[in-house]
C-alpha cells in the first residue's frame, strides 16, 4: 500500500493557475466584440425595417451600368415615365411578373415609358439567365452592392416604383404586380403627365 500511495500524484500541485493580469481574459473579449457585433446588426436591421419606401417626392437618383455595358442615371430618363422595377432570378413572384413587364415595354415604349429592371443582389449569371429565359428586352443592370437597392429602402422582392415625367415618385408597389394593374396605372400617369 505505501508503494501505491507514492505513485498517487498530486494534481493540485501540478494544476498552473492563470496569471491575474486583467479583467476579462481575451476569450471574453472576443466573446463581447463578436455579441456588440450581432446587435449593431440587429439595431440596422431594425432601422431600417421601420423605414418605408419613398411614396412620393423626388425619385432617388442613381447611375446603373447595364448588363450591355451602357451607363446612365436616372435623371436622364426625366421627360418619360419610368417603370423601376427591382427584381432577382432567385425570385418566386418576380419571374411571374416577369413576362407583364416584357409585354407592357413592348406596348408602350414607343409613348414615352421607359423601363428599367434593377437585379438585386443577384450574380451576373443568373440574372443573364433570368433575362434570357423571358425574352426581357428594356435596361436591366445589376446592384450587386444594393447602394440603389439601400437609396429606395427595398425590404424584398419584387418591387416596382412608378416615376412620373417630373421625376418624382407616383406609385409604389411592394409586392408583385400583374397585367392588367400594371396597364391601368401606366395609362393614368401617361394621363396625366
Amino acid at each position: 500500500m505505501a508503494e501505491e500511495a507514492e505513485e498517487i500524484v498530486d494534481y493540485q500541485k501540478e494544476t498552473p493557475v492563470p496569471p491575474s493580469g486583467g479583467f476579462f481574459s481575451l476569450g471574453t473579449i472576443v466573446l463581447l466584440a463578436g455579441i456588440a457585433t450581432v446587435a449593431v446588426v440587429f439595431a440596422i436591421a431594425l432601422i431600417r425595417q421601420n423605414e418605408a419606401q419613398p411614396t412620393q417626392g423626388p425619385a432617388p437618383d442613381f447611375e446603373l451600368t447595364t448588363f450591355e455595358g451602357e451607363t446612365f442615371k436616372l435623371s436622364d430618363l426625366r421627360g418619360n415615365v419610368v417603370v423601376l422595377n427591382f427584381w432577382a432570378g432567385w425570385c418566386g413572384p418576380c419571374r411571374d411578373e416577369a413576362p407583364f413587364f416584357q409585354s407592357a415595354w413592348e406596348r408602350y415604349e414607343d409613348e414615352g415609358v421607359v423601363f428599367v429592371g434593377v437585379a438585386y443582389a443577384d450574380n451576373g449569371p443568373s440574372s443573364r439567365a433570368f433575362l434570357d429565359e423571358f425574352g426581357i428586352t428594356y435596361l436591366n443592370g445589376p446592384d450587386l452592392e444594393t447602394r440603389i437597392s439601400e437609396n429606395y429602402n427595398i425590404q424584398g422582392v419584387p418591387e416596382t416604383f412608378f416615376i412620373d415625367r417630373d421625376g418624382n415618385i407616383a406609385e409604389t408597389i411592394i409586392r408583385p404586380i400583374g397585367g392588367e394593374e400594371l396597364r391601368v396605372i401606366l395609362d393614368r400617369l401617361l394621363q396625366t403627365s
